[in-house]
Formats: structure tokens, C-alpha cells, sequence
């Protein structure tokens, strides 16, 4: 199975991951894109979703809630995001102000909750591992927002870093050290040309993948360990969402290159 698929840059919604036509059963993706005065609409359904506001401005109608200019950065690289968490049975209507581009993750979830705008002071910002495997981490969708089910993030990795090694991965119940959920990561580049290098792979070697990843590529990861290369000269921006029973990232190691962060 090929686990990396490519978002072509179009004006409106378009899905790139659901259920039934992906590798994941719990986890959806996909990208909105407008230009000032485009408009388009999200019917959630039995869902609850994630908007990650990448760059641009939108207006967001939600049945009687309007929030306006939501957005604030005009690249992944220039902050914090702003985002939007919805319930499942609501309409949902963006309007560009700009061009805008705006990341979309869902999961069934027939919960409802508060629809939510998340701004950058909501965003926890972390450092994760040292080098060469250091990244800096934000977390935009986790326990502290009202989602149910859904954590969603982004990652920033300096120039020849790894991002997520050793490999890890999230695919047995084991609480309280792990827990199962699915991911897809979105990959963009600082110089845009840039690629990484994504691995996926399972201890008994029937998942064995490594995949050249550029701007606009993502992966999915519906079990396995799974770790991020990235090239010299060239910043990797990863969006990452997750879906599980639980929110939070409960994650294992692969036990044979944990000794790397433990010497």
C-alpha cells in the first residue's frame, strides 16, 4: 500500500484522506483553499473537526456564531497558528479575506461541544529531543481544548534534524505509556524546494516504507514506528493530526534505537 499521497493546490475543499479510501479508519484530511471572496462550506455530519489555519485570513460563519479575520501569520514559518474546532451536525462557511489556507482534520464523533477559536496564546510551545533529533513543537489540539477525539499539532525542524526518533509509534492500548490513535503529517519546506525523508515501519517488518516527502506531500500512519529525516539547508514544517479514544500523545519507542536518547 502507498502510504504518501500529494495535495494539488485547488480553490475550495479538497479531500484527501477519508475513511474507506485511505489507510486510516478513524482519521480524515484534507485542505481548504480561497482566494479574497471565495466561499466555502463544511457540513460535519457525524464528525467533530479541526481547522488549522496555515496562512490568510477567513471570516467563519458556524449557524449563528460569526467570527471575523481569523487568522494572522502568511506562512507556517511566522508563528503560532490560529484554529477552529467544530462538533459534529453544524454548517461551517469560510470566506477568504486574503488568499487563505486552512489544513482539515475530522473523526466520527457524534459528541457536541462549544464550537471553539483557538488563537495563538492557546498554543503550547515546546522543544522536544537535542540534536541532531531536535524540533521545536506546537500544540494546537489536545486535552485542553473541546474536541473529543482529536490532537493536532505542528512541528519545526532545523536544517539536517531527525523529528520523532527514535521511531515511535501509537498503535496498542498500554495506558498509561500508550495508546492507539492514527496520524497523517503534511509536510511544507523553508526554502519551499526543500524535501525530508519518511520512514514507517513495523517491528515484523510487514510495513517497511521510506518515502522522499516535498511541499504539499503527506503520510499516513495507521500503525507502525515512524520518524522524520529532514535535509540540510532546507526548515521542515510538519502539520500532524491525530485521532484515538484518547486525546494527548501516549507513544512508545522502538525499544532497538532507544538507547540513543538514553546514553
Amino acid at each position: 500500500m502507498n502510504y504518501k499521497k500529494t495535495y494539488k493546490p485547488a480553490i475550495g475543499y479538497t479531500k484527501l484522506c477519508e475513511i474507506g479510501k485511505c489507510s486510516c479508519n478513524r482519521l480524515e484530511f484534507g485542505m481548504i483553499e480561497l482566494n479574497a471572496g471565495d466561499s466555502v462550506t463544511v457540513e460535519t455530519g457525524k464528525k467533530e473537526f479541526a481547522f488549522i489555519f496555515l496562512f490568510g485570513h477567513a471570516d467563519v460563519r458556524i449557524g449563528e456564531i460569526c467570527w471575523q479575520n481569523v487568522g494572522g501569520r502568511q506562512s507556517v514559518f511566522e508563528g503560532p497558528a490560529h484554529s477552529v474546532v467544530v462538533p459534529a451536525n453544524k454548517t461551517v462557511t469560510f470566506t477568504g479575506l486574503d488568499h487563505v489556507k486552512i489544513g482539515v482534520c475530522d473523526t466520527p464523533s457524534e459528541k457536541d461541544f462549544e464550537p471553539e477559536w483557538r488563537k495563538p496564546e492557546d498554543v503550547k510551545i515546546m522543544t522536544l529531543g537535542e540534536p541532531p533529533f531536535q524540533r521545536d513543537a506546537h500544540m494546537i489540539i489536545d486535552e485542553r481544548c473541546r474536541a473529543n477525539y482529536l490532537t493536532a499539532g505542528e512541528s519545526f525542524v532545523e536544517p539536517g534534524n531527525w523529528a520523532g526518533f527514535p521511531g515511535h509509534k501509537h498503535d496498542e492500548d498500554h495506558m498509561p505509556a500508550e495508546s492507539v490513535a492514527e496520524e497523517i503529517y503534511y509536510f511544507l519546506f523553508d526554502p519551499e524546494q526543500g524535501y525530508a525523508l519518511q520512514s514507517l515501519y513495523t517491528a515484523d517488518g510487514e510495513i517497511d516504507e521510506t518515502y522522499r516527502v516535498k511541499g504539499d506531500d503527506l503520510t499516513e500512519f495507521p500503525r507502525g514506528y515512524h520518524a522524520t529525516c529532514g535535509i540540510p539547508g532546507y526548515k521542515t514544517y510538519i502539520l500532524w493530526m491525530m485521532a484515538g479514544d484518547l486525546q494527548g500523545i501516549h507513544r512508545v519507542n522502538d525499544p532497538v534505537h532507544e538507547w540513543v536518547i538514553k546514553k
